[in-house]
Order: structure tokens, then C-alpha cells, then sequence
């Protein structure tokens, strides 16, 4: 009983090597019908999905202003701690005392790429851009800082 069901695995394996080397010769005996992306020589024409998630970006307009209020939603949903947000007390035009974004830090080199920060932010904050070349031989430039020098919240966000 034992050699007839070790014989019949055998016959099965060599079935399924058959048929994944069927696949491939197919394809290679059609050399035009191309299946594959030369990467990186086609990086001028590379197209990857609408929905590929490369790393956290904070868009700023043209007036390097961005929609962070400094809630810190963001860093409460990741798992893993890959943003850190400090924040600081502006005065606003009232004299009342309003915490703003001060800084934030982002660690390249953490992010499972979960998209659960950007979900988590109440005013789009955040976004999962396309970028995903992030080979350094520094280990300390995967550590990004998004929000520009000089930055400001836009108006009409609270």
C-alpha cells in the first residue's frame, strides 16, 4: 500500500513539472508575445498599478502649504512605528494657543507599506506614492523627514 501511493505521488509530480515546462516552452517558442518587464532598462516606460503602495508622501501646494493638523492619527495607527510626529503650540490670531505640526519623521526602513496611516488620517494628509527605489548604503537616509522647511498648514483645515 505504502509503494503504490509513493508511485502515484511520483507519477504526479512529474505531471505538474510537465505541465509548468509546457507553459514555458510555449512561451518561449513565441519570442514576440512578451510577458515580462525588462527592469530597469524600462524605467522610462515602466507602468505599475494604480494601487501599488511605495512609500508615505506629504503633498504641499504651490504655497508649501499641507493639510496636517498634527493629530497624530497617523502614528496611533501604525503598527509598527514607523511615523513619529511632533508637534508644537502656534498662537493663533485670537491669542488662543492651537498645536500644529512641527515635524515629521518618517522611517523608510519600518513601514510594512499597511496604508493603515493613510486611512487613519482625517484630512488626506498623507498618501502612498509609487516611488519604490530606496536602495541606500546609509541606513540613516531611509529616516524622512515629509513635511518641507518653512511648511504651514493650509487654511480651512482644522
Amino acid at each position: 500500500m505504502f509503494i503504490k501511493e509513493y508511485i502515484k505521488d511520483i507519477f504526479r509530480a512529474v505531471k505538474s513539472l510537465l505541465t509548468g515546462m509546457n507553459r514555458t516552452g510555449y512561451y518561449f517558442v513565441r519570442p514576440r508575445e512578451i510577458i515580462t518587464e525588462q527592469y530597469p532598462d524600462n524605467r522610462d516606460t515602466l507602468v505599475l498599478a494604480e494601487r501599488f503602495r511605495g512609500e508615505v508622501v506629504m503633498p504641499h501646494d504651490e504655497k508649501n502649504k499641507h493639510a496636517c493638523t498634527g493629530c497624530t492619527a497617523c502614528e496611533l495607527a501604525c503598527p509598527n512605528g514607523t511615523i513619529k510626529i511632533i508637534t508644537k503650540f502656534d498662537i493663533s490670531p485670537e491669542g488662543k494657543k492651537k498645536k500644529a505640526l512641527d515635524t515629521f519623521i518618517y522611517h523608510l526602513e519600518l513601514c510594512t507599506m499597511c496604508n493603515l496611516c493613510v486611512v487613519a488620517c482625517p484630512t488626506d494628509a498623507i498618501k502612498m506614492a509609487q516611488n519604490f527605489e530606496h536602495s541606500v548604503y546609509d541606513r540613516t537616509r531611509l529616516t524622512k523627514k515629509l513635511n518641507n522647511p518653512g511648511s504651514k498648514i493650509r487654511e480651512g483645515i482644522e
